[in-house]
C-alpha cells in the first residue's frame, strides 16, 4: 500500500516537472518584445504623455516634438531614429525591421545591414536598401493636404528608394530627391527648411527667384568693374594728377 502511494507521488512530481519544462521551452521560443530607449531635448510627447530621457519606448508609439525640441530613439544594433523639431512620427520596430509614418517635420534614420527599413509620408514611400547600412533623412513640408505635400529625401550613406506611386527614384549616397508639386492650384508656396543652418538655402528658392538674385549680383559686379575702369582712365588721361581750374582774373 505504501509502495503504491510513493509511486503515485513520484508520477505526479514527474508530470509536474515535465509540464514546467514544456512551458519554459515555449516561453523561450516565443519572440521577445523589442523595445527602444528614447533621449529627449526640450518638449517631447510619446503617446500623448511627456517623455523623459533614458525611458523605454515600445513599438507602435507616436512621437511628437515641439519647437526647438528633438528625440532620439536608440534601437540598439538595429539602428536609430532621430525626430527633429515640430515633427510627428508613428514608429514601429521588430527584431529585423523599422517602419514608420511621418506626418509632419523631419527625421534622420540609420539602419544596420539586414534590417528592413521603410517609412511613409502623405505622398510617398521611402525604402532603405536592407543589404547594407544606410543613413538618410526625410523632410515633409507644405501642410496637411496630400496634394500639396512635398517629401525631400537626402542620403548620406547607402542607398534609398523614393517611391511615388509606380515611379521609383534611386537616391544614392551624397544625393537627394523630391516628390510633390506644391505649385498646383490651391496650394500655398512651399519652401524646404534649410537643412544646414547658416548656409544659404538655395534648394528652397524657386528658379525664378534664384535667377533674379544671380542677375542682380552680376549687374552689381559689372557696375563696379565699369566705374572702376572709368575712374582709372580718368586719372591716366591727366597724367595721374588732378587739375583744379583757376578762377578768371
Amino acid at each position: 500500500m505504501l509502495g503504491k502511494h510513493v509511486v503515485r507521488k513520484s508520477t505526479t512530481l514527474f508530470l509536474a516537472m515535465a509540464i514546467l519544462c514544456v512551458y519554459s521551452m515555449i516561453a523561450l521560443a516565443a519572440p521577445q518584445a523589442v523595445t527602444g530607449e528614447i533621449t529627449v531635448t526640450g518638449s517631447v510627447m510619446v503617446n500623448g504623455q511627456p517623455a523623459a530621457s533614458n525611458s523605454t519606448i515600445v513599438s507602435g508609439s507616436t512621437i511628437v516634438t515641439a519647437a526647438n525640441s528633438s528625440a532620439i530613439i536608440n534601437l540598439g544594433k538595429n539602428g536609430r531614429v532621430e525626430v527633429l523639431d515640430d515633427s510627428t512620427l508613428s514608429l514601429k520596430f521588430t527584431e529585423n525591421s523599422i517602419t514608420g509614418s511621418l506626418d509632419t517635420g523631419k527625421i534622420r534614420v540609420s539602419n544596420a545591414a539586414g534590417i528592413s527599413t521603410t517609412f511613409t509620408t502623405k505622398n510617398s514611400t521611402v525604402i532603405a536598401d536592407s543589404g547594407q547600412s544606410d543613413s538618410f533623412s526625410i523632410d515633409v513640408g507644405c501642410g496637411d493636404d496630400a496634394k500639396c505635400a512635398q517629401t525631400f529625401v537626402e542620403t548620406v550613406a547607402g542607398m534609398v528608394t523614393l517611391r511615388d506611386g509606380s515611379i521609383d527614384k534611386q537616391v544614392a549616397a551624397g544625393t537627394d530627391a523630391t516628390v510633390g508639386n506644391p505649385s498646383q492650384t490651391g496650394c500655398k508656396p512651399c519652401l524646404r527648411p534649410n537643412p544646414n543652418p547658416g548656409v544659404f538655402p538655395v534648394s528652397g528658392i524657386s528658379n525664378g527667384a534664384l535667377t533674379a538674385i544671380l542677375v542682380a549680383i552680376a549687374a552689381g559686379v559689372g557696375a563696379a568693374i565699369f566705374f572702376g575702369v572709368r575712374d582709372k582712365n580718368s586719372v591716366d588721361d591727366i597724367g595721374g594728377q588732378v587739375k583744379v581750374a583757376s578762377p578768371t582774373r
